[in-house]
């Protein structure tokens, strides 16, 4: 009777936490949920909602930092903007061309062994082991544009807290990559 108690409180536990499977990227192999808030964590939100300006802006140095570094790299694109739209840059997007010798994986690890952390792109929800079972539009045979863009992109460090000398030790590894080809 304890083992299924523990083992119905650890589901519990998986579903409460969005149910995201111990992988990389983001996978999901059940439905689950993020109802964890805390009154802590609210409280810090609603503080944080005092400096959301100075935050955005912080997001938008970060991203025109990582465009800049990297616009003499012909491999590397940048999220594109939508310039009809205000763009908060939350995360920092690259992707990078088919052709390259470099994989995101690469990157990711580099940027690894010397602690930083970094994501890929999220996994389309077509990947998805929950939904494996269904169908999905797809405009071309082949790949999906999506999975075509999880494939080649990676998310880089985008905190706000990153400061000058770490946004520059970032972007030295990156580039450091493409330099070794």
């Amino acid at each position: 009777m304890v083992a299924k108690q523990e083992k119905d409180v650890d589901k519990a536990r998986f579903l409460s936490r969005q149910a995201r499977d111990p992988a990389r990227h983001y996978q999901h192999s059940a439905i689950g949920y993020n109802y964890r808030m805390s009154n802590v964590v609210a409280g810090i939100g609603c503080g944080q909602m005092q400096h959301i300006e100075e935050h955005i802006q912080k997001k938008h140095e970060i991203y025109r930092t990582y465009q800049e570094a990297f616009s003499d790299i012909e491999e590397i694109e940048m999220n594109p903007l939508n310039r009809e739209a205000a763009c908060n840059n939350w995360l920092s997007c690259m992707t990078i061309s088919p052709d390259s010798s470099v994989t995101p994986t690469q990157v990711m690890d580099a940027l690894e062994v010397e602690g930083i952390e970094t994501r890929p792109i999220w996994k389309p929800m077509h990947l998805q082991p929950v939904f494996e079972e269904y169908d999905f539009i797809q405009v071309e045979d082949g790949m999906s544009v999506s999975e075509d863009i999880f494939n080649r992109g990676l998310c880089l460090p985008s905190d706000i807290k990153n400061t000058k000398e770490d946004m520059e030790r970032i972007i030295k590894i990156v580039r450091k990559q493409f330099q070794q080809q």
